[in-house]
């Protein structure tokens, strides 16, 4: 609760500016702006969050803040390589992030995790204190009490994980629900997928990934995300 309650209020946009994001004005965008608004009354904002520019070609976008203020940044590669479909998918994926205020919740598990570390640091440490009083009396160890102390931190992780792809999914089905439209995320989500692919899988593996446990992942895999879009379209 006391981190909770003293944690600083970052504003959005000095956090975009750590990624070496600029704010767009209106005239520089007004395709994306006029995109942006009409989302932001469907989702019941009170106003639309700030858009922001990442000048990367990697196909990248993200928001941060709240429903109460907010901002969105995309790259160059967002801008270049998508139609104004799958832009309009990406910026409801984001927009159902701030609607459903996933930032406060990643903020709370992720205090959640740091303090789930912490008093098993402590709890470890006092085992070890402990061991020589435990040893010299014959008393037996709890091992089971042992046990969950080590292995805290690690579920801890593996949950915090499970949190963010599973709000990955409630804002996929956000922007569909904001959109009107399943395939345009989709198809954004497929070129995001080829794009992105390193180039010496590419060049050497062809059509094969490098397998990355699905528990250890932020995102679901895009492929299971495509899939659940098509049905949502269905």
């Amino acid at each position: 609760v006391v981190m909770l309650t003293t944690t600083p209020r970052i504003a959005p946009g000095m956090i975009l500016r750590m990624y070496g994001a600029r704010e767009l004005d209106q005239s520089e965008a007004p395709g994306l702006y006029a995109v942006m608004n009409e989302l932001a009354e469907r989702a019941g904002l009170a106003k639309a969050p700030m858009l922001y520019y990442i000048p990367s070609k990697v196909m990248n976008a993200f928001s941060v803040g709240n429903r109460q203020g907010s901002a969105i940044a995309i790259s160059d590669g967002i801008v270049r390589y998508l139609n104004w479909r799958e832009i309009a998918g990406v910026l409801g994926h984001e927009f159902g992030h701030i609607r459903n205020n996933d930032l406060r919740i990643y903020s709370l598990a992720d205090m959640l995790s740091r303090v789930t570390s912490a008093f098993s640091l402590i709890g470890q440490l006092l085992i070890v204190v402990y061991l020589p009083v435990w040893f010299f009396t014959h008393q037996g160890i709890p091992v089971l009490i042992i046990m969950i102390l080590f292995f805290a931190p690690s579920m801890s992780t593996l949950m915090q994980l499970a949190l963010s792809r599973t709000r990955e999914f409630a804002a996929d089905l956000a922007a569909v629900e904001l959109t009107g439209d399943s395939q345009g995320l989709a198809g954004a989500l497929m070129k995001m997928e080829q794009y992105q692919s390193r180039f010496w899988e590419t060049l050497f593996l062809p059509g094969r990934k490098v397998p990355e446990p699905s528990v250890l992942r932020t995102h679901p895999h895009s492929a299971e995300r495509i899939e659940r879009l098509r049905m949502l379209g269905e």
